[in-house]
């Protein structure tokens, strides 16, 4: 089918049942740079890798501050990331307010849930291009969420969103098991290993270009940035070398065959 054809407007659906501007918008969130949510018993842990448009520029926030238990990470388009950010502030305050008590996280993710799915559904509007992950604790405990511009929220043990998080997620799963009984130090160093695995080779991560969020039983929400990480990535053992693929002895025709995309 002529994709153009229905990918013009966000109420338009196509014969195959996709709407494609929201399927668009979903990919402006895998542009973002990477970003880790995890949590333990008592602990919720964000990690996320900052990015400099250059060398003369500061790095962006990727942690955003809600209210005393909950933070936000973010991966996408910064501005809405901004807009949404206000809005849970508000709701935040209007909970603290109205009913003298701190707004669960579930709740919260409820509302940018019904948010997010306006833009989706009315014409001329754009969904938002940006994905949260959403960190916080209250009476029920530690909590992970994730949200997306399709308007859907779901509630993760571990989840990594951004450009190449598939390496991460791959991480995370492979030691999901152990994240529940983890103290804090080791639950951020495996945020940090699972956010190390989004990065090319040659790089590693800095002071720099990292950003850790924690909240916690008896702990606000709290950011680390610049040398506040330092003592994190200090016990953080070196990045593995990964080996270089063995020569092969194909024939020379071989070369000459296209690439598969």
């Amino acid at each position: 089918m002529f994709r153009n054809q229905y990918d013009n407007d966000v109420t338009v659906w196509s014969p195959q049942g996709r709407i494609h501007q929201i399927e668009y918008a979903m990919e402006a969130v895998k542009q973002g740079s990477a970003t880790v949510g995890l949590k333990s018993k008592t602990h919720a842990v964000l990690v996320a890798l900052k990015r400099a448009q250059s060398e003369l520029a500061a790095h962006q926030k990727k942690i955003l501050y809600v209210d005393n238990h909950i933070g936000i990470s973010i991966a996408g388009l910064t501005a809405d990331a901004r807009l949404l950010c206000n809005f849970m502030r508000q709701e935040c305050l209007d909970s603290r307010f109205v009913f003298d008590r701190p707004l669960p996280v579930s709740r919260l993710v409820s509302l940018i849930g019904s948010k997010t799915q306006i833009p989706t559904q009315r014409y001329g509007r754009r969904p938002y291009g940006v994905g949260l992950l959403i960190a916080g604790y209250d009476d029920m405990g530690p909590h992970i969420f994730q949200t997306c511009p399709s308007a859907n929220y779901f509630d993760c043990k571990a989840m990594s969103i951004g450009a190449r998080s598939q390496s991460a997620r791959t991480y995370l799963e492979r030691h999901m098991t152990e994240f529940t009984d983890c103290n804090l130090n080791e639950l951020v160093k495996h945020g940090l290993r699972a956010l190390r695995e989004t990065l090319p080779a040659e790089q590693d991560l800095t002071t720099k270009n990292v950003s850790i969020g924690i909240v916690g039983k008896d702990m606000d929400f709290t950011i680390y940035d610049d040398d506040d990480v330092a003592p994190f990535l200090e016990g953080l053992e070196e990045r593995p070398q990964r080996k270089p693929a063995p020569p092969t002895d194909e024939p020379a025709e071989k070369a000459e065959e296209p690439m598969e995309h």
